[in-house]
């Protein structure tokens, strides 16, 4: 019996491991992402709010007045602030959001690798805190609640075991799930959708081609892909 429960100890250390945790929430993240359909529906919810957070953010740091933000049911948002209606400021808003997924989970992965796990749990809180305060409907409200339950949960229900693989899920999903709204809004614009897109936006700015901020975006979300994945994968070079 004592060696029986010897086995099992040894095989729940040996699966909670950083190098077992990084591959498994690593395919679970790509498969999510890549699956498409309902699941990749549900899940995108998430990249929304980082994405949403990512403009309100940038609008406050360049001095522009953060009125609202809005999360809806197909997954797209929008955040309202005041200001001037141009110029580098302007710019900078409307470029946050599609990197900002990527830019979070690379500094997750940098937390992480520094194995400050409770840090990460202490920044999701404060992103959903501060969007709850400004979402403006209810199916934003209740998208931002729900996620603050699930965090909740983790951080003081679960047990430690659980708060990394969460961690390292979390911070997988937003690297590869930061990718994805990239192709898919160049997929729209050649579908002739999508003509108010950030891109969009910034060529009006700008006056630089839509399809080039479209790249943009695509290099600097797969930059933090590469830059993340180099962290959560250390374990596996030591």
């Amino acid at each position: 019996m004592a060696a029986g429960t010897g086995t099992v100890g040894a095989a729940l250390e040996q699966a909670n491991t950083p190098s077992v945790i990084t591959l498994v929430t690593g395919g679970i993240a790509l498969l999510v992402v890549l699956a498409g359909g309902t699941l990749w529906r549900f899940a995108r919810n998430v990249i929304t709010i980082v994405h949403e957070a990512g403009h309100a953010l940038a609008a406050v740091t360049v001095g522009r007045r953060l009125r609202s933000i809005r999360l809806h049911s197909d997954t797209s948002g929008v955040t309202v602030s005041r200001g001037k209606p141009e110029g580098p400021g302007m710019a900078f808003t409307a470029l946050a959001g599609y990197i900002a997924p990527s830019v979070l989970g690379l500094l997750f992965a940098t937390l992480v690798g520094a194995d400050l796990i409770t840090a990460v749990l202490v920044l999701v809180a404060l992103l959903l805190l501060g969007v709850l305060i400004m979402v403006r409907n209810a199916y934003g409200v209740f998208t931002v609640v729900a996620s603050a339950v699930v965090l909740g949960l983790v951080a003081l229900v679960a047990p430690k075991v659980v708060q990394a693989p969460f961690v390292y899920l979390l911070t997988w999903f937003l690297l590869f799930g930061g990718v994805r709204p990239v192709v898919e809004l160049q997929l729209k614009r050649r579908r002739g959708q999508a003509r108010d897109s950030d891109a969009d936006q910034l060529s009006r700015l700008t006056a630089v081609p839509a399809v080039l901020w479209v790249l943009v975006f695509g290099v600097l979300t797969v930059s933090c892909v590469i830059a993340g994945g180099l962290w959560l994968l250390q374990p596996l070079a030591l």
